[in-house]
């Protein structure tokens, strides 16, 4: 619908990196973006461009987004290296920077070391990130942690500005099962190795069941195998949204426990389903949500740990209910016109001093 003045519809770019051949949570994320410009009566579109992750590659997209013309009233940018974009009227929405070059610097999932060829690029980095940043009229994050770490690693500050999850509006309540529902990226740095190591820290019948894609799925499975429960190991692979919906509403309990993650769509997906989270210390804005004892479980990161939270649950389906019934009030006000409104008003305002 557009607005009553058409004089305060704007044009908008969306701008973001592109990982050929991989989808996520970004993806979904700037996307839904275009979609809630669109319903608030703007003309938007998504523009991105490819990106390397390799250090050795890693400046070349964020030299081409300074000669990306873009022709807008205003740009929102998003992850690295998108900010790079030139324009009079960028705001910035930062989903993450480039954490291979800060936080996960020197891990096993970086090419960025503590020999001296590392250290020169990621201070190159930081010095790029301060100006293009700078350069923003207001700088947003999605969650307190990526904003911590902006703080931490640039000495910048941003308003975290947080957004409903993909499914926010079909996600819905169901029965209490025998199964903790865990879907992610099989990748290293969401860790779904614990998962597996915590199942086999039950001695209930309790079962896992671990969706999506990912490189990790034979090793997985062979975990399962040596550690003799893949009879309570399902990994299925990609769920469509309907099949991903149910899972959610008749889980007893959603796990989710990444290293220091950005935001975590599953938190919020697990809360507008009713289901409580058990999680670890150290998983970033996931625990802006889970609260310990309240809407979720908060271990210590360790098999032992999350096993002992899935039996606590399992033994307790009570205790899940009443979770998950606090998590979902948690999350009631979320909504993507307040989103909207504050990044539209950004752009609009004043250069940042």
């Amino acid at each position: 619908m557009m607005p009553a003045n058409t004089e305060l519809m704007m044009r908008i770019l969306v701008c973001g990196a592109q990982k050929p051949f991989m989808t996520g949570g970004a993806e979904m994320h700037m996307q839904n973006l275009v979609t809630a410009f669109h319903e608030a009566g703007h003309e938007a579109e998504l523009v991105r461009i490819p990106v390397a992750w390799e250090r050795s590659r890693l400046f070349d997209a964020a030299l081409a987004w300074r000669l990306v013309p873009l022709d807008a009233d205003l740009v929102v940018a998003t992850n690295f290296p998108s900010y790079f974009a030139s324009h009079p009227r960028k705001v910035v929405w930062l989903f993450h920077q480039h954490r291979g070059a800060y936080d996960g610097g020197d891990s096993a999932w970086s090419d960025f070391g503590l020999d001296d060829a590392s250290l020169e690029a990621q201070r190159l980095l930081s010095e790029w990130d301060g100006h293009a940043l700078k350069e923003a009229r207001a700088l947003f994050t999605t969650s307190r942690c990526v904003a911590e770490r902006l703080q931490r690693y640039n000495g910048m500050t941003a308003k975290p500005l947080y957004h409903p999850p993909p499914l926010h509006d079909r996600l819905h309540e169901g029965p209490f099962g025998d199964y903790v529902f865990a879907p992610m990226r099989l990748e290293r740095n969401k860790r779904p190795e614990l998962l597996v190591e915590g199942l086999a820290n039950t001695s209930s019948d309790v079962k896992l069941v671990l969706t999506g894609p990912g490189s990790l799925f034979t090793e997985l499975r062979a975990t399962a195998t040596r550690r003799g429960v893949a009879g309570r190991l399902a990994i299925t692979g990609y769920l469509d949204d309907d099949a991903l919906i149910e899972r959610f509403a008749r889980a007893l309990a959603v796990a989710y426990a990444p290293h220091e993650e950005d935001y975590g769509y599953v938190t919020l997906q697990a809360f507008l389903a009713g289901k409580p989270v058990i999680t670890a210390r150290d998983s970033g804005g996931v625990l802006e949500w889970v609260e310990d004892g309240v809407t979720g479980l908060v271990t210590d990161g360790t098999p032992s740990g999350v096993g002992a939270a899935i039996e606590h649950l399992h033994h307790d389906p009570q205790l899940a209910r009443r979770m998950g019934e606090e998590g979902r009030r948690r999350v009631a006000g979320l909504s993507w016109p307040a989103v909207v409104a504050e990044l539209i008003a950004a752009g609009r305002g004043r250069m940042r001093a």
